[in-house]
């Protein structure tokens, strides 16, 4: 233990003598390890901003809408507006394979009258099967959501989003109460609340019989979506691909017509943010690791340095006993100390600065909360000490490698 305490004041002695050279040295390890945390921290800010996009919907779910013919098909003329009926729909959850959750939905916009009492407002409608739930991020907050018995009864029942319950009854309990939907009563049976978008919270739910058979749908649907549980990104593009085989057949379309249905892959599109995000990390970690190689040749070079200008001393040591091992312990544990020391400021600092910008930074879409992994800032502490040990190695073995007779020689 006296050992070490020596040696750690020989070093603060040696530092002392060369303070600027070895802050500017310290500075550029520092700045290196610092930087490093400030990119992983802001790459992580940008990875949870582009995955909050997603919030909102399944990653592993594919959503189909009609759209118009682009091209000529067997005599019929582009321009054609395909819709869906419940047939399609029948016919995608009976042979699609794969498929793990399906719902249609059918869309009342615009025009919807709803009121309670003398409270009225005006609110889009959502008609869908009760799988619903599984493709898009509803959280109930009270009672229940649709459910298979509500669509095989056609039953008149709804759930609302908390800023509908709001307007209409204000702080009067709405579970059990009946709103009125374009002249037609319907019993409120759940209230759902949504983390994503709050337009979602403005939106009343109804099962897609009721609204079809209530509202003159028909059998029409507006779309229909569906997850596909552990599927690949191959199998779920091969999924889309009999998506659009079988609608073409349906409707009479070719199938490589682009515009003739919109699907929206998110499994597909996940994956390409997930494999950008894996190549802004590499690339995070090659700047990193680069400015902190940087710093670790200042400090061999500057341990070098150190070595020639005590070339005499050293000589001195080893004439008095001193051995090989303890003169290359002596420059190994200078570099390794002046390493960490340094890069440790430049870890908490960067830290600091991350949790700083998660803290007061506005809130933005595609930046949210940036932060450092525990187990990243442990692997650069490791970095760090690999490092200075690393940097200190050369001029360690330079200096325990001095004859005595030729350092004593030394001017």
């Amino acid at each position: 233990m006296l050992h070490f305490i020596d040696r750690l004041q020989e070093i603060y002695s040696t530092i002392q003598k060369n303070k600027l050279r070895t802050v500017l040295t310290g500075f550029s390890v520092a700045w290196g390890i610092f930087m490093l945390v400030l990119l992983l921290g802001s790459g992580t800010g940008i990875e949870n901003g582009v995955k909050n996009e997603f919030r909102n919907v399944a990653t592993n779910s594919i959503w189909v809408h009609p759209g118009q013919t682009s091209k000529p098909y067997k005599g019929l003329q582009p321009g054609r507006q395909i819709e869906f009926t419940n047939a399609d729909y029948d016919e995608i959850k009976a042979n699609l394979d794969g498929i793990e959750h399906l719902t249609a939905r059918y869309y009342l916009w615009n025009t919807n009258q709803i009121t309670y009492k003398q409270e009225y407002g005006a609110f889009n409608i959502i008609a869908f099967h009760p799988d619903h739930k599984f493709l898009e991020n509803t959280i109930l907050r009270q009672g229940r959501l649709i459910n298979e018995l509500d669509i095989r009864r056609t039953r008149k029942v709804a759930t609302i989003g908390t800023l509908v319950k709001e307007q209409l009854f204000k702080d009067e309990p709405a579970v059990g109460k009946f709103i009125t939907i374009n002249g037609v009563p319907f019993k409120v049976v759940g209230i759902h609340f949504d983390d994503g978008r709050e337009m979602h919270l403005r939106l009343i739910y109804l099962p897609v019989s009721t609204a079809q058979k209530v509202f003159g749908g028909g059998n029409k649907i507006h779309a229909y979506m569906f997850t596909v549980g552990t599927a690949s990104v191959e199998q779920g593009q091969t999924m889309e691909k009999a998506v659009r085989t079988k609608m073409a057949q349906r409707h009479n379309f070719s199938a490589d017509d682009p515009k003739a249905l919109r699907v929206f892959n998110t499994v597909e599109r996940f994956q390409k943010f997930v494999n950008l995000f894996g190549g802004i990390r590499i690339f995070i970690w090659i700047i990193g690791i680069g400015t902190i190689v940087a710093g670790i040749v200042g400090i061999s070079n500057i341990m070098l340095i150190s070595v020639k200008e005590r070339t005499r001393e050293i000589g001195i040591r080893k004439a008095l006993g001193a051995t090989p091992g303890s003169i290359l312990g002596m420059i190994l544990t200078e570099s390794v100390l002046i390493t960490a020391v340094a890069g440790y400021i430049g870890l908490v600092a960067g830290v600091a600065v991350v949790e700083l910008a998660a803290a007061y930074l506005p809130k933005l879409d595609l930046f949210q909360h940036p932060e450092v992994d525990f187990r990243v800032a442990i692997g650069a502490l490791v970095l760090l000490v690999m490092s200075g040990t690393i940097a200190g190695f050369v001029p360690a073995r330079r200096a325990a490698s001095i004859l005595p007779v030729e350092a004593l020689r030394d001017e």
